[in-house]
């Protein structure tokens, strides 16, 4: 859709305050504004705009944070029942304001959203509760309305266009451009006049959330090497993908896609353009052969479901499978997973494209290091910032993962009273920063490796750590140009953009073999890469059990030296760490709190292991004014979200720092108490240890108990008596209360482990259906299976 717009604010009505175009589609929009009079302050209100096409009119109805990112409610009732809209599956994953409208031209583009379009001509208004809680005394849209939006938009097209504007504000409507969504044939021709250019047949697309899925993608890519092919990873996002029916046009050519699930069967961020353009099915891949990894974990219900979905779809859409679906098992040994199934993926190639091994595996580096004297500018060196900001001295919205929101941490403060454990409540400033985000989200923190582990690996490598380097792909065709930002030292590398602590892959063992002096050393390394029964099983042992990561690797087998900047070429990123948000911007708009539990051990050959974030953030204590630590974070949209009305009962069941999102919900209800409204049942199974050491949170949940903002709480002490206790427990004590609050229509919220947890709550949740309900086990898992469709039963779980 193409056409030209207005926007007003749905609260100041008929305010005239922008025209400009606009282009979209079913996921993405693209905005360019031009103000008629001064920017109002719009805040979060819901944005209409009137869009003119062709002879007949549309309205498109995009929400924002505060009004519509939770719920479609306020939307969908304005839709005809003819769209065919169901409630349950409508996202709003990003949000659009116009805050950043300050009086001149500005072009947005709001991806990864639903954009719901309807004709004039079939608006029917809200419910009047929804009117209400909106605090207007009439339908958002109405007939006179849309007499007004017309007549708005033609005098302001006529203001703009005919009339002009003073020199002053004038705008050179020669260079405005307006990019429509659908590929045009310059654009869609990019990835595949790339390929034939550059001599290459295979693409490796990646859904990426922690970075395994794209460094599988990149191993794959440079297996291609081996078999006479050219490989190239490929981050969908960056690419058209309505380009893909054109790769049958390349002799022996396929796709590989690496395809991770995030949570509870949603794709990951990168690839979720790629999920709904799949899911739309409109188009012939007749001609494209394919083969599909996915990552997963199975402690999640929905395990491996975007793997298996783009399997499912690609063959549905005309594709061929040249090789059977691989699952990798996060929760088990995923290396082991993908590496079984590629040594059968390659043989199957073989035979599909008639093609041979050319020998051993290809060592031939990606990257190639350049050292840089004083000639470089200081200030052109990168000290741990993100790719695409350059500096933290020069921050603008919109932050996201490659731009994130240095945010100043407010408090830091201990929540356990005793024990030999430690637990955070944090608190990030995000006054002024335009940072949105809703109870239930998600907050990443990109973290920072420990200092004494960069130090043990220079003197290891025997290395100056600050040293100024970079590192350049080989190949000058390719997209991705460096690993990571440069030119960098050593020790900015090791300290923010590779992962240094986890177990290092099969891969990274066998390129750095070839260094080993000590032919024992050789041995060792050559046993632990190998794919043979005894290397997996001494891969399991050395490696994966005895927590060994890559700097014990190096201590424990010394005459191996690689050069660092090989080894950084060969370590994963550095990845950011997700909290639930454990706060509400109700009450908290200014900041955005997280729980967590410092992760600290000690292996089975007695080295001392440390999480990264926590223990990093541990240190991060603000000291007055002039000493405020500042941390990199972004937030990540989530559906772990509250009933619309607050009149809805709600169950939370969280032990530890489960109750994190909780505590967010509580204050969602307490503000909507304290507004007048009318709560449901809220009702909360929490879980600690002992009473008197890690009840976390404790004075406050009173508080609200005693003002009626929780109805009950019940609280599992899993130490404080001979026999554990844990919430599942208490939920069998409390299964009338449960049932009743299921019958009335509640809504029923898991947050913890999804190992033991919250397998143990569902079972529970079952038996008290069958139980109360008279149901049988089939019936149960019918009924629990409604409600997760509705949206009435969600977990935030992680392993």
């Amino acid at each position: 859709m193409l056409g030209c717009l207005y926007v007003e604010n749905s609260i100041q009505r008929f305010s005239l305050q922008y025209v400009g175009y606009f282009s979209c589609d079913s996921s993405c929009l693209d905005l360019v504004l031009f103000p008629l009079v001064p920017a109002l302050d719009v805040g979060y209100n819901l944005l209409v705009l009137c869009c003119v096409r062709g002879r007949g009119s549309s309205l498109l109805f995009v929400s924002s944070s505060h009004h519509l990112a939770h719920s479609p409610s306020y939307v969908l009732p304005m839709l005809p029942k003819a769209c065919g809209y169901v409630e349950e599956t409508v996202t709003y994953s990003d949000v659009l304001t116009t805050e950043e409208l300050e009086g001149k031209p500005v072009k947005i583009r709001c991806r990864n959203m639903n954009i719901l379009g309807v004709s004039a001509d079939s608006v029917v208004p809200p419910p009047a509760e929804v009117v209400e809680d909106m605090g207007i005394s009439e339908p958002l849209i109405g007939t006179m309305d849309i007499f007004l939006l017309g007549i708005s938009l033609t005098i302001g097209v006529y203001w703009f266009f005919i009339r002009g504007r003073n020199e002053q504000n004038s705008i050179d409507i020669g260079a405005l451009k307006v990019t429509p969504n659908t590929t045009s044939s310059s654009s869609s021709a990019g990835l595949i006049e790339k390929m034939k250019t550059s001599g290459r047949n295979v693409v490796v697309f990646y859904g990426s959330q922690t970075g395994t899925a794209e460094e599988f993608a990149g191993r794959l890519a440079k297996d291609c090497q081996r078999y006479g092919m050219k490989g190239m990873a490929v981050d969908p996002e960056e690419v058209e993908m309505e380009d893909l029916p054109q790769l049958s046009e390349i002799e022996n050519s396929m796709a590989i896609f690496c395809m991770a699930t995030y949570g509870e069967g949603d794709p990951t961020d990168n690839s979720q353009e790629f999920y709904e353009w799949l899911q739309e099915g409109s188009v012939d891949l007749t001609g494209v052969k394919y083969a599909v990894f996915g990552l997963g974990n199975k402690t999640y219900e929905h395990y491996n479901e975007m793997g298996v979905f783009v399997d499912k779809k690609l063959e549905v859409l005309g594709a061929e499978r040249i090789f059977e679906l691989g699952l990798g098992d996060d929760d088990a040994n995923i290396e082991e997973d993908f590496v079984t199934w590629r040594e059968k993926f390659w043989p199957a190639v073989c035979e599909n494209f008639g093609v041979e091994a050319t020998g051993d595996e290809s060592s031939i580096r990606q990257y190639s290091p350049v050292f840089h004297g004083e000639e470089i500018l200081k200030e052109k060196v990168f000290s741990g910032e993100a790719a695409r900001l350059g500096s933290f001295n020069n921050q603008k919205p919109p932050y996201d993962a490659r731009n994130p929101f240095l945010a100043p941490i407010q408090v830091n403060r201990e929540l356990h009273k005793g024990g030999d454990r430690s637990c955070m409540h944090i608190e990030f400033n995000i006054t002024d920063s335009k940072l949105r985000y809703e109870a239930g989200d998600h907050v990443a923190v990109y973290p920072m490796n420990d200092q004494g582990l960069v130090e043990r690996i220079g003197k290891l490598l025997e290395v100056d750590l600050d040293t100024v380097f970079s590192l350049k792909n080989v190949d000058e065709e390719a997209s991705k140009k460096h690993p990571f930002p440069c030119p960098t030292t050593y020790r900015t590398a090791l300290s923010f953009y590779v992962d240094i602590t986890s177990n290092p892959r099969t891969n990274v063992l066998k390129d750095i073999m070839d260094y080993a002096t000590e032919q024992k050393d050789k041995d060792q390394l050559q046993l632990l890469s190998s794919s043979s029964p005894e290397g997996r099983n001494e891969y399991n042992e050395w490696v994966i059990k005895d927590s060994r990561n890559i700097v014990a690797v190096l201590e424990d087998l010394p005459s191996c030296k690689p050069p660092l900047d090989h080894l950084l070429e060969l370590l994963p990123k550095l990845q950011a760490r997700y909290y639930s948000i454990s706060s509400s911007p109700k009450l908290y708009p200014n900041s955005i709190h997280i729980t967590a539990v410092l992760v600290e051990y000690t292996t089975r050959v007695g080295r001392k292991a440390k999480g990264v974030a926590t223990s990093w953030l541990q240190d991060k204590i603000p000291n007055g004014p002039d000493n405020v630590p500042r941390v990199p974070i972004y937030v990540r949209k989530s559906q772990f979200r509250l009933p619309f009305r607050p009149s809805t009962p709600v169950i939370m069941v969280g032990p530890g720092t489960g109750l994190a999102p909780f505590r967010g919900f509580i204050q969602e209800r307490h503000h909507a108490k304290e507004d007048g409204k009318t709560l449901g049942d809220t009702v909360l199974f929490f879980g600690c240890r002992k009473k008197d050491e890690d009840f976390i949170y404790q004075d406050e949940l009173m508080n609200y108990l005693e003002n009626k903002t929780l109805s009950q709480m019940f609280v599992a002490y899993s130490r404080d008596q001979e026999k554990k206790v844990y919430v599942q427990h208490i939920m069998e004590e409390h299964k009338d209360t449960i049932w009743k609050i299921l019958e009335d229509g509640g809504h029923i919220y898991v947050c913890g482990d999804a190992r033991n947890m919250a397998p143990d709550v569902q079972k529970m949740l079952h038996t008290i259906i069958c139980e109360k309900g008279g149901h049988s086990d089939t019936e149960a898992q019918d009924y629990i299976k409604k409600m997760q469709t509705k949206g009435r039963y969600a977990c935030d779980v992680w392993s």
